[in-house]
């Protein structure tokens, strides 16, 4: 039986290589592909023989077409890339330019609704998860990239590992927040479903930790059920 699936273009497989050498995070290498990915759907070739005027009409196109301002300067970072790392080409940007992204006021809960928004949450894993984003201030990354072992009971502290900015760092344990990791401990340790030393928050398979995506899901539902009429995400806790 022959594959379907088509081979890698020497032009992508050398982006891709670029990218590795400077362990650019797989989350960044998958919107970049995807970016180059659109602009040669757009330009009908492969995209090393575009020109300047061919980028410039490119950014009119996703203009016409309603694009945001955070992803049209996202759009324009992943060809920067291309153009200025894999193809040593960076005078084929000069038409293209970032846009001002408009300032705006971040949602805020208040303690009320926060404490409304968590208890609505009827799945005991999701509803500790969600505690720690708030408690701890983390980002959904960096709660289901938690391990048992990140918990220090002595020094008040979770361990994060490579959290924002690739960095390492201490975020600060409460008592109450601390107390609601051990009734979980407790319960999933009961249920089998959290191995020796492997993740704080596991998915269904205790091989592999809670995905942000259910994460997210979670916090919708609950705002829901909380009857939150704010827009509310995990960057809210």
């Amino acid at each position: 039986m022959t594959s379907t699936s088509k081979p890698i273009t020497p032009l992508r497989q050398r982006m891709i290589d670029d990218m590795r050498m400077r362990k650019l995070s797989p989350k960044t290498q998958a919107s970049y592909i995807r970016v180059v990915k659109r602009f040669a759907g757009f330009l009908g070739r492969s995209p090393d023989t575009a020109s300047v005027e061919d980028l410039r009409r490119y950014q009119l196109h996703l203009v016409d077409h309603g694009i945001s301002p955070i992803s049209l300067n996202a759009t324009l970072t992943g060809l920067k890339f291309l153009f200025e790392t894999t193809l040593d080409r960076p005078e084929l940007l000069t038409k293209m330019h970032p846009v001002h992204v408009p300032h705006k006021l971040p949602v805020v809960l208040s303690r009320e609704e926060v404490a409304r928004l968590i208890a609505a949450v009827d799945n005991l894993k999701h509803q500790t998860a969600l505690s720690v984003a708030y408690g701890a201030g983390l980002r959904a990354s960096e709660v289901v990239s938690l391990k048992v072992g990140d918990i220090d009971s002595q020094r008040m502290t979770l361990r994060i590992e490579q959290g924002k900015g690739s960095k390492d760092r201490y975020a600060m344990l409460s008592p109450v927040l601390l107390e609601r990791l051990r009734a979980w401990w407790k319960f999933a340790h009961a249920q089998g479903k959290m191995l020796q030393g492997g993740w704080l928050f596991p998915g269904l398979d205790p091989i592999d930790p809670l995905s942000t995506r259910q994460l997210n899901r979670a916090i919708h539902a609950a705002a829901e059920a909380a009857r939150i009429d704010k827009r509310v995400s995990m960057h809210t806790l």
